[in-house]
């Protein structure tokens, strides 16, 4: 990790770090309030455990957190040749159509169906959202959440190297999941237990949610070098009239919004920036972004080169984020989804 010289624009060069492959977390710590917690907020970065959190945060701040449910979206299956496929189920549509991703040695044609194990079918409709999209479109021959429930796979990221299993059902998945939809869990929240939200309620800090369904473009890296040359991958998101009221009594009483998650960070300033309380968001938060809406963020260590480096940089700045993986790397900490998280302030303009 090398400084940033203010002389020019950011590259992409400048979110790489190299990352000892043993600190890649493959399994979740034994309990969710015992990971690791980076605090750094100041200029010295002091090492914390994640359920000392409420002695972090003060009465009249509003926690925000993403409810989405991880859906079992992988599923596996064979062509009409006998051909293996696999497909990762991105968003469900309506009439029993979906859209997702392919992964097979010679894509079928338009209008091939794919004989899935559980025994359902997928018919092939096209590609999505048009006709040059990265993602297809098919029509299963059931309800798609049904049959993902029944014959679906947790889809862990490719990083974590194990098929999935019982813990990772449960796991990877938060206490208050309600809204199923997403391929990918808001990782931060991982790390809180029914305990821990009751000590933080008990405090005087508020709850409250949004609902942003996290597609598997949040673990593709970034391949242009100038950063305004990325295209940014479409989420769903919603914002309810009851954190809208939140937010506002957040602000009336002088407390800060704590975005638990880049997720719910995108979805907040997702709606600040459209005025849209519920759409899709391709919103690209890179430094000298002007925050609207959140003050501090609790998240976890991110992929290099990735949209969510640029994230967290521009919220705390980037030499404060690199100076805080550097000690994260010297220290042990376990980093991505099933890792350690860490405690950001937003920076102030000078």
């Amino acid at each position: 990790m090398t400084l940033h010289p203010a002389s020019r624009p950011f590259t992409l060069a400048d979110f790489d770090f190299e990352l000892p492959p043993e600190l890649i977390a493959q399994h979740p710590a034994a309990e969710r309030s015992a990971s690791r917690l980076l605090d750094g907020r100041n200029d010295t970065p002091t090492d914390r455990i994640f359920r000392e959190l409420p002695s972090l945060l003060r009465a009249g701040d509003l926690l925000v957190f993403n409810d989405t449910q991880v859906i079992k979206a992988r599923l596996f299956g064979e062509k009409a040749t006998g051909g293996k496929v696999e497909l990762l189920v991105e968003r469900v549509l309506q009439d029993h159509e979906v859209v997702a991703h392919m992964k097979v040695s010679k894509k079928p044609p338009v209008g091939s169906t794919l004989h899935m194990v559980g025994g359902f079918s997928a018919t092939l409709l096209g590609r999505w959202p048009d006709e040059d999209g990265a993602l297809f479109r098919f029509r299963f021959s059931g309800e798609p959440h049904a049959l993902m429930a029944a014959h679906g796979h947790v889809p862990l990221p490719p990083y974590i190297e194990h098929s999935d299993s019982a813990e990772d059902e449960q796991r990877y998945q938060t206490v208050f999941a309600r809204h199923p939809g997403a391929v990918a869990a808001p990782t931060a929240a991982l790390h809180f237990d029914q305990a821990l939200l009751d000590q933080l309620s008990a405090q005087g800090i508020e709850r409250a949610s949004v609902t942003l369904h996290v597609g598997a473009g949040t673990f593709q890296p970034v391949k242009t070098d100038n950063l305004a040359e990325h295209k940014m991958h479409r989420e769903w998101y919603q914002v309810p009239v009851a954190t809208l009221a939140a937010l506002e009594r957040c602000r009336q009483r002088g407390g800060r919004v704590v975005a638990v998650g880049t997720t719910t960070v995108r979805t907040l300033e997702s709606w600040a920036q459209s005025g849209q309380t519920t759409g899709d968001t391709q919103i690209f938060i890179t430094p000298g972004f002007d925050f609207q809406v959140v003050d501090v963020l609790i998240t976890n260590f991110h992929l290099p080169k990735s949209t969510l480096m640029m994230l967290v940089s521009a919220l705390a700045g980037y030499e404060r984020i690199m100076g805080l993986y550097r000690h994260a790397i010297a220290q042990g900490y376990r980093f991505f989804s099933y890792g350690d998280a860490m405690l950001l302030e937003r920076q102030r303009p000078a």
